[in-house]
């Protein structure tokens, strides 16, 4: 079986974020076939009731946080899943509360010390093993997408997984929701990487 966790970060149901996501799960699904048994969990963080990291520091070993809230399902299906896709809108040039409050929360994967050179450090390393993994980034016309990447390719170096391609996309205006529904350009480019994504876990099966 194939996990693979789709999480979104935008505030609004069906927004263009959500469509990006959703077409480009379902292109790896397809491209995946039934024999791979792929298992998908949409996740909507607007949607859970969490708070925000408390910084405890100290390890919560063996539970993933000392906060028995929300997210204890999502830690392991983050801890469990084989690829992670995530996506968020651009708010003030990095990614949404959502986001960055997850993000936040998902400190305690790991030691900060990269290289395990303090084995004094109380915190374990809980992922022992490398996932692929694709962002999806929503702003304005004139938004500005690094600051959002750099965020999100954090988070990914942090709970293990390697990025295999990002989509940008600009939405024409804050007026209503979804515009990337009718947008072949970005679809186009979802379904390309969904199916980049499904030969790279393809070849490591």
């Amino acid at each position: 079986m194939t996990k693979i966790l789709t999480i979104s970060a935008s505030p609004v149901v069906d927004s263009s974020t959500d469509l990006i996501l959703k077409r480009l799960t379902s292109s790896l699904v397809n491209a995946l076939g039934k024999r791979c048994e792929p298992q998908v969990w949409f996740l909507r963080l607007n949607e859970l009731s969490f708070i925000p990291c408390q910084a405890c520091g100290k390890a919560p070993t063996p539970e993933f946080c000392f906060f028995d809230d929300a997210l204890v399902e999502p830690y392991r299906a983050l801890a469990e899943c084989d690829c992670l896709i995530f996506g968020s809108p651009i708010y003030f040039d990095s990614v949404s509360a959502q986001a960055k409050m997850f993000i936040d929360r998902c400190n305690c994967f790991r030691p900060a010390d990269f290289e395990s050179a303090a084995p004094e450090h109380r915190f374990v390393k809980i992922l022992k093993r490398k996932r692929p993994g694709a962002m999806v980034l929503v702003g304005g016309e004139r938004g500005w997408f690094e600051g959002a990447r750099r965020v999100v390719a954090g988070f990914f170096k942090w709970v293990e997984v390697v990025n295999e391609g990002q989509l940008y996309y600009r939405s024409p205006s804050f007026g209503k929701a979804g515009y990337a529904r009718d947008d072949a350009g970005i679809m186009q480019k979802a379904d390309q990487l969904g199916r980049e994504l499904a030969a790279l876990m393809a070849g490591k099966s």
